[in-house]
């Protein structure tokens, strides 16, 4: 069983706040603050300081919530195992980023559990960052991400590739065309991904190579939920670049049109991504399969 202080440490790290962490712990303000100083006295540092009445994390604090995280999904995990072993389940945890959630992914997963009765899944969306920490901090068993992860503990298999693509409403003036200019693009209100995603960082770059800046475009807008995204294109509010693969309902509904910009040439791998102390090989294979099976399912309905 974790450490009680532990749960304290990570409750006020969360809230920032000794008095909203004691609440939602059910637990007394007093019991809390001696919970953080004996693990001060523990380690022999500082874990929290405060600074114009904010409390404030310190450098070692955060490698104590750090390794404090790791231990509390290591608990869960033991716990989901041993249920899991009881109910004779295999249960596995999977991230994926915001715009593998609008493609064939989640249903990908859908198929593999409907094909594997004793298997569940349950699926994080965040950032490709935040994937990999939580790989690190085992409280992910995989993750699903565009691009080629550069951190060497990490494990990429190639799932597909996809490439970027401006995406206009059907009665957009630029919907009756086959390719767009950059020019065009620069006269054209953009909706953008946040700076945080691979989506606008793949674009900034390929930008950057051909000596263009995010400035000489019209951005109005930049958010991080896909669907909305395309819910604005599809009233007009303007124009987006987002993967081809997060486009395909709409494509296969006719709500979007998808273009390619020329001179521009935006492709990605999309990867399943794994730590050291993966070893289900089967499941990468099953999951490959499973994604292509959906794929080209979705390829047929699309023609």
């Amino acid at each position: 069983m974790l450490d009680p202080k532990l749960y304290s440490l990570l409750e006020v790290h969360e809230t920032g706040n000794f008095t909203r962490a004691a609440q939602k712990l059910s637990l007394t303000q007093p019991a809390v603050s001696q919970h953080i100083r004996a693990l001060e006295k523990d380690y022999g540092v500082r874990i929290f300081e405060r600074a114009h009445s904010a409390l404030h994390v310190t450098r070692e604090g955060e490698i104590i919530v750090k390794y404090a995280r790791r231990m509390q999904a290591l608990e869960m995990n033991l716990r989901d195992e041993l249920l899991n072993e009881q109910r004779q389940m295999t249960s596995i945890s999977v991230g994926i980023t915001h715009t593998a959630e609008s493609n064939a992914v989640p249903e990908t997963f859908a198929r593999y559990v409907d094909e594997h009765e004793k298997v569940s899944v349950k699926i994080t969306t965040d950032t490709i960052d935040n994937l990999c920490a939580k790989l690190h901090n085992f409280e992910l068993d995989l993750a699903v991400v565009e691009g080629r992860v550069t951190d060497p503990s990490l494990h990429c298999q190639l799932l597909d590739t996809d490439y970027l693509v401006l995406a206009v409403s059907p009665t957009h003036p630029l919907a009756r065309r086959t390719m767009v200019t950059i020019e065009e693009l620069k006269k054209e209100k953009l909706i953008l991904r946040s700076p945080s995603s691979s989506t606008r960082s793949l674009f900034t770059s390929t930008l950057e190579s051909r000596n263009m800046r995010l400035d000489d475009f019209n951005v109005v807008l930049e958010l991080d939920n896909i669907a909305t995204i395309k819910d604005l294109i599809r009233r007009d509010f303007g124009v987006s670049i987002l993967a081809r693969s997060a486009c395909m309902d709409e494509l296969r509904k006719h709500k979007i049109v998808v273009l390619p910009i020329e001179n521009l040439t935006m492709v990605r791998e999309i990867n399943l991504v794994y730590a050291d102390d993966f070893h289900h090989t089967e499941l990468l294979k099953d999951l490959v399969k499973a994604y292509n099976e959906t794929r080209n399912q979705n390829a047929m309905r699309e023609g």
